[in-house]
C-alpha cells in the first residue's frame, strides 16, 4: 500500500521513516519536489492529449520525466502558466488505473479480479489506512477514502492516493470539526451532517469500499431498481434475511472463499455502524481480514445510510434545529444573552465517481 502526496517546487533530499510499515507509503520514503518547468515538459504544457482522468479537484496529466519515468500529474488550481505557488501533485504512474475504473466501471476492463486479487487489495488498503491511523503522529484523516483513489500498479498492488482532503488529528482531542467535504456514498452520517472528523469517517468510508471490493459493484446505481439502488442497503437486508452470499460477486471464479467473502461483508457492515463506537479501528480490521481476529457480529446492526443530497440535508436541518432547541431549553427566559443558530456549509461534495 502507498501514499502520495508530492508537490513540487525545488528537488529536497529522501526523507526516511523507521517504521517497517511506512513501506507500504511511497511518499513517507522519498518526497521529491518538481519545478514547475519540470512538469509543463514533461506533459507537453499540459496537453489535452496527455490528460487521462478528472477529479472533482482538477485534471490529471500522463507525463514523462527526462529520466523517462512516467508520472501522473494531478493540477489541483493553475491560475497562470508561469512558475509560482502552484498546487499540483506528482504521482507515481500507475499502469491499471483506479479500482473505480478497472474492477467498478462500466466499461470492459481485460484486469482478472480473482478472489485473491481481492483479498489481497483489501488487506492493503486497510493496512495503509491502520499506518495512517496509528503509526503517524499526529494521526491522519485521509476523508476521501473511495474505489477511484485506490490506484493500481502493474501487479494489482493497492495505493492510497490523493491526499488533497486529508486531515491531521492530534492524539489529545477526540475530533476536529471541519467544512464538509468528500464523496457521498462513502461519507461518514456523524461527518456529512455535523462536519466531525474522526478516524471512524475513514473507517465508515472503507467500509463501504469493502463491500463494493466483493460485491463488483458501486456503492450507488441509480439505474437500478429503488431497493437495489445503495449497495449498503441491500447488503444489509440480505445479512438480516441469512443471504448474504447473494451480495458475492456471481463473477468470481474457482477459487472464491464464500465463506471468507461473507466474513469481509460482515466487516464492511461493522465498518458502516451509525454509532461510531461499534465501527472498529483499522488494526482490529486488519486482523479481522486476516483471521487473526474473530468478527462481532453482535455489534452488526443496520448502518446508517445517506442516500442523496436531499436526504443529506433535511437530516442537517433536523440537526440544526435539534441543536437550537438544547440550546434554547438551557437558556433562562429572563437571560439577555443571545442565542445564535449556526448551520453548516457543504462546500465540496461531489457525486460518486
Amino acid at each position: 500500500m502507498s501514499c502520495f502526496s508530492h508537490f513540487f517546487k525545488r528537488k529536497t533530499g529522501p526523507q526516511r521513516q523507521d517504521d517497517p510499515a511506512s513501506d507500504y507509503f511511497t511518499g513517507s520514503e522519498n518526497i521529491t519536489r518538481y519545478s514547475y518547468r519540470e512538469l509543463v515538459r514533461a506533459t507537453s504544457n499540459f496537453d489535452q492529449a496527455n490528460k487521462i482522468g478528472e477529479g472533482g479537484y482538477g485534471p490529471v496529466y500522463k507525463g514523462t520525466l527526462k529520466d523517462g519515468t512516467a508520472i501522473a500529474v494531478k493540477v489541483l488550481s493553475l491560475h497562470s502558466r508561469q512558475e509560482g505557488n502552484h498546487r499540483i501533485l506528482v504521482y507515481n504512474y500507475l499502469e491499471n488505473n483506479s479500482l473505480a475504473h478497472t474492477l467498478l466501471g462500466s466499461g470492459h476492463s481485460n484486469i482478472q479480479f480473482n478472489w485473491r486479487t481481492r483479498v489481497n487489495i483489501c488487506i492493503g488498503v486497510a493496512q495503509g489506512l491502520a499506518f495512517l491511523h496509528d503509526s503517524v503522529r499526529p494521526h491522519i484523516v485521509h476523508r476521501d477514502i473511495k474505489a477511484s483513489n485506490i490506484l493500481l500498479d502493474k501487479d494489482l498492488t493497492p495505493k492510497i492516493s490523493d491526499f488533497g482532503l486529508a486531515k491531521l488529528l492530534p492524539s489529545d482531542v477526540s475530533h476536529v470539526s471541519t467544512r464538509v467535504a468528500g464523496t457521498l456514498g462513502y461519507l461518514a452520517p456523524e461527518y456529512a451532517i455535523r462536519g466531525q472528523v474522526t478516524r471512524k469517517a475513514d473507517v465508515y468510508s472503507y467500509g463501504v469500499l469493502l463491500i463494493e471490493i466483493v460485491s463488483g459493484r458501486c456503492n450507488t446505481d441509480t439505474k437500478l431498481p429503488y431497493d437495489d439502488q445503495i449497495l449498503l442497503e441491500k447488503t444489509w437486508r440480505y445479512y438480516d434475511q441469512g443471504n448474504l452470499e447473494k451480495i458475492i460477486d456471481s463473477s468470481l471464479g474457482d477459487d472464491l472463499d464464500i465463506d471468507e467473502a461473507c466474513r469481509f461483508l460482515k466487516i464492511g457492515l461493522l465498518c458502516t455502524q451509525d454509532v461510531t463506537k461499534r465501527r472498529p479501528g483499522m488494526s482490529a480490521v486488519v486482523a479481522m481480514l486476516k483471521g487473526e481476529a474473530e468478527v462481532d457480529t453482535q455489534m452488526i446492526s443496520k448502518p446508517d445510510v445517506i442516500r442523496d443530497f436531499r436526504d443529506l440535508k433535511l437530516r442537517s436541518r433536523a440537526t440544526s434545529s435539534t441543536l437550537l432547541t438544547s440550546i434554547m431549553a438551557r437558556s433562562s427566559p429572563l437571560s439577555s444573552e443571545e442565542t445564535t443558530r449556526t448551520s453548516i456549509t457543504f462546500t465540496a461534495i461531489s457525486e460518486r465517481d
